[in-house]
């Protein structure tokens, strides 16, 4: 309750009752400060239009597009990451970036602390590469390329999902090497291990992108995606 009164006398929580019974609701500055801290843009604010692509796999290429607060922090855009990709963020993960690493902070790993970091800390201008690796056994190796800056409007929401393609492969499948050995097995039906990995795969099976889902709005003057865009699962992807 001491929490409470404080942020009450911020005026960034409204009680009602007495106590210990007393009911709390966000006031508009309270909400405001929870998008802030979540890393949402408000209006004028710095959006930056990223595109992250799953390295060593080409064939077909995995790549999501996405806006996302230039304010937000690295553990933010982390978990921003494993939903538009389709990980299911069981492993440890790290951001690379002139020459800093930021993850969770560990003194083992020697990371820095990723929810100090902002990504537009990071961001030199358009053209930026961010390297941003997850599961450390598998190795899945993502570039993170900064597009371009928009600016927030009125009612604008982030993030969001503006195109895509390609699914990320099922997760613990062996890395780059055994995903592809997976594949194929699953492209040959006499294979030995055919049946045993469709019962291992269950729904995961390598397909179209798939990314849980995520926050889409309508984009306004200054800020359309490069291309059409079609809605899909909750999510916006490139025709």
């Amino acid at each position: 309750m001491h929490a409470l009164r404080a942020l009450a006398l911020l005026g960034a929580v409204e009680l009602t009752g007495t106590e210990p019974d007393s009911v709390a609701r966000l006031t508009e500055l309270g909400v405001r400060g929870v998008r802030t801290r979540l890393g949402e843009a408000r209006p004028g604010d710095a959006v930056y239009q990223i595109t992250v692509t799953l390295l060593d796999v080409a064939s077909p290429p995995v790549w999501r597009r996405l806006a996302v607060s230039a304010g937000i922090t690295l553990n933010r855009l982390h978990s921003i990451i494993q939903a538009a990709m389709g990980w299911e963020d069981y492993h440890l993960h790290v951001f690379e970036a002139g020459g800093q690493r930021f993850g969770v902070a560990d003194p083992e790993l020697e990371f820095s602390d990723e929810r100090q970091c902002r990504l537009a800390d990071l961001v030199t201008g358009e053209g930026t590469k961010i390297e941003y690796t997850y599961d450390f056994g598998d190795s899945w190796d993502h570039e993170i390329l900064v597009e371009r800056t928009l600016t927030a409007g009125d009612g604008d929401r982030y993030p969001t999902c503006l195109a895509g393609a390609g699914a990320c492969p099922p997760e613990d499948c062996g890395g780059t090497g055994g995903y592809e050995r997976l594949r194929e097995i699953l492209a040959d039906p006499r294979d030995s291990e055919h049946e045993h990995m469709l019962d291992w795969l269950g729904d995961r099976r390598p397909g179209g992108a798939r990314p849980r889902r995520l926050r889409s709005h309508r984009h306004r003057r200054g800020g359309a995606p490069d291309r059409p865009v079609r809605r899909t699962g909750g999510a916006h992807f490139g025709m």
